[in-house]
């Protein structure tokens, strides 16, 4: 018995100088759940933004939007009458509408006169693979009800009818591919970087690296080629997959591609901005996962930042990844390539920034 409790704190005290293993034992599990926590929890019921343009202009039509911005579900916003509603929501990157169509409160005092016949169908434009057309649908279906139930004794005179906002039909695959690429720019860079870093200092090759004439910034920048390089290979491959398996409709688009090179520069840069601080390889990948797993959840990588609460959301608008995301889903799935130029640029301003404090903070001749 000694001796097995003498291996048990032995291994103990072993275990416990990793620092990666204590950050998947100990943080990263409470991590997760903070998380998961705050997007999913009921306490925090997440307000879906619902933008809604009214057609009629009527006391009945505002009735119904003053309905629906009464739920704990939506936060309301207007559509200008006067717009193409779905040229407005690509231009506004809007990811889910409701338009009112024009005779709803004719239609409406018809059922309440009497007339059996008497249709009108609100639409819900969005993305169906989304939780927060799903939140929408549900608010909106709600609230025709009560209307039914009110005018009609339960009889379906408003309907909700759903529609595609995107230029043809796409499937989950296509809006979920830009947040696995994004996700794909994020760690290949970012964790490789790190960890060279790491490795370097420790065996001193920086130090060799001292005795030549190459800079730092060169030295950064063939590492920003080699992960472009990597990345279209990764890209690629996802492509070809999600064509021939999934029929997926998504295309690379050249802004795409610029989002892709902008990306690798941005994290190859972060990575060696980490490399700063690591002094050793657990260190390095501890330090990138405390950084890189949250920027994946909360980024919309995998859930849409619509959908979380609205402290969530302004921390998400904060991330360097958010913006890789939102714009290949822009480009890639919308057409909306103003929204996603605008957002190359915000990538290209992240990535300058971590370029020169890389270059100008690691030291070839640290230890």
């Amino acid at each position: 018995m000694k001796r097995i409790l003498a291996d048990v704190t032995a291994f103990g005290r072993q275990y416990l100088r990793s620092r990666v293993g204590t950050f998947f034992a100990l943080a990263f599990p409470v991590i997760l759940i903070l998380l998961f926590g705050a997007i999913f929890s009921s306490s925090g019921s997440p307000r879906v933004s619902l933008a809604v343009q009214d057609m009629d202009r009527t006391d009945a039509s505002r009735g119904f939007v003053q309905a629906l911005n009464n739920t704990t579900l939506i936060s309301y916003q207007a559509i200008p009458p006067t717009a193409n509603f779905q040229d407005y929501m690509r231009a506004h990157s809007i990811n889910v509408a409701l338009q009112i169509p024009n005779g709803f409160q004719a239609t409406l005092a018809q059922a309440k006169n009497g007339s059996t016949s008497a249709r009108v169908n609100v639409t819900l434009a969005g993305d169906p693979t989304q939780s927060s057309f799903g939140i929408a649908y549900s608010a909106v279906a709600a609230v025709a009800n009560g209307f039914n139930l009110q005018i009609a004794n339960a009889t379906e005179v408003v309907s909700v009818g759903e529609t595609p906002f995107t230029v043809q039909q796409f499937g989950y695959i296509d809006f979920f591919l830009p947040g696995i690429i994004g996700f794909t720019i994020l760690t290949t860079p970012m964790f490789g970087m790190t960890s060279i870093c790491a490795e370097y200092r420790t065996r001193r090759f920086f130090k060799l690296l001292a005795t030549t004439k190459l800079s730092k910034a060169e030295w950064l920048a063939a590492k920003v080629v080699f992960y472009v390089l990597l990345l279209f290979l990764s890209v690629a491959i996802m492509m070809l997959v999600g064509i021939g398996v999934f029929g997926m409709k998504a295309r690379l688009t050249p802004v795409a591609v610029l989002l892709i090179i902008a990306g690798a520069f941005e994290f190859t840069s972060l990575g060696m901005v980490l490399g700063i601080f690591v002094r050793d390889p657990g260190t390095g990948e501890a330090l990138a996962n405390a950084i890189g797993f949250p920027m994946m959840f909360l980024a919309g990588s995998f859930f849409p930042i619509d959908s979380m609460p609205s402290f969530l959301q302004t921390i998400a608008r904060a991330l360097p990844l958010t913006y890789i995301n939102e714009g290949l889903r822009a480009t890639m799935v919308l057409a909306n390539d103003g929204t996603a130029v605008t957002y190359l640029l915000i990538t290209l301003g992240f990535a300058v920034v971590f370029f020169v404090i890389g270059a100008r903070g690691l030291s070839w001749k640290s230890k």
